[in-house]
């Protein structure tokens, strides 16, 4: 653990809400850690109306921020630019964190630089009952992960700050995948370590969520997609494509890139993609009679966390 912050705090727990009433649960579940390290909570009301006076509302590491119906991008975006926390963290209003989640992510970061710190997530449906636990199941440079789609779950991962702001924070024009585009700018730029154990609790109800998922599959291709105009994209791809599934992956993302921008009609930016593809697949020669390998080129990434 590295604290980069003048402060001296840890880390910012930034909850974006709309004042629904398990608001009460998401914050105490952070205030109750047992933190080696001091940290913040800052809710971003933007619901567009005040908040219910609760008890949290008197504590010294809460501060209430007011927004106006700006969607959770915005909110989240508002709330870190205040944040005084070496490293960010985003919790829903609906979700909350596991007795001793800080302390065991503190505990893995020590000695490490890492951009990116995470733990497992366990998923419970709305009465709260436990569905499954989650976790990528990688450390280091995982960018080829996180491009197939794999994610970090916002509620069991602390961001650094720095590479949060370098890489411009949430981008308000996704309306879904918002998570999955920031954890990939992040593995961009640096490595992640992490814990298998559960921090968190992710409540899976579509009945009662505000995530548009109709838009999904747009704004995922879309993330992808830029991205991979970075420059160093290709060599982070390539360093953390570390066996024939992932090397498959590397090769199908580009092709998803190319039919993307076919699509889109343009042209010379499909060409680009179809000769990064290219120029995979003749990295990887000695990995091509292997059916890993192709199988993995030819079928999509489902993540752990995509459960029915």
């Amino acid at each position: 653990m590295n604290l980069k912050s003048s402060s001296n705090i840890g880390s910012s727990t930034i909850i974006a809400t709309i004042g629904r009433p398990t608001l009460a649960r998401a914050v105490e579940s952070v205030l109750s850690q047992d933190s080696p390290v001091n940290f913040e909570v800052i809710v971003v009301n933007d619901s567009g109306k005040s908040l219910s006076v609760e008890d949290w509302h008197h504590s010294e590491r809460v501060t209430i921020l007011n927004t106006n119906r700006h969607e959770r991008c915005v909110a989240r975006n508002a709330g870190a630019a205040i944040a005084r926390g070496a490293y960010l963290h985003f919790l829903d209003d609906d979700d909350w964190m596991l007795p001793g989640a800080f302390k065991e992510l503190w505990n893995v970061s020590y000695g490490s630089n890492a951009s990116l710190i995470y733990g497992a997530t366990r998923v419970v449906d709305k009465d709260g009952n436990h569905r499954a636990e989650h976790h990528i199941g990688v450390h280091g440079n995982a960018f080829v992960q996180v491009m197939a789609g794999e994610l970090f779950p916002l509620l069991s991962s602390f961001f650094e700050s720095k590479v949060f702001f370098e890489v411009g924070g949430f981008n308000p024009r996704f309306v879904w995948a918002e998570d999955w585009d920031i954890g990939r700018w992040v593995a961009l730029r640096g490595d992640v370590v992490s814990t298998h154990l559960p921090v968190a609790c992710l409540v899976r109800d579509k009945e009662n969520t505000t995530t548009n998922y109709n838009k999904g599959g747009v704004c995922n291709i879309l993330s992808i997609d830029l991205i991979l105009d970075e420059k160093r994209s290709f060599t982070r791809m390539l360093a953390s494509a570390k066996n024939n599934y992932w090397r498959g992956k590397m090769v199908r993302t580009y092709l998803i890139g190319m039919v993307w921008n076919l699509r889109e009609r343009k042209f010379l930016k499909a060409l680009s993609r179809a000769s990064e593809a290219a120029g995979s697949l003749i990295l990887f020669a000695a990995h091509m009679t292997s059916l890993v390998f192709w199988k993995s080129l030819c079928r999509p990434h489902h993540s752990q966390l995509n459960i029915d």
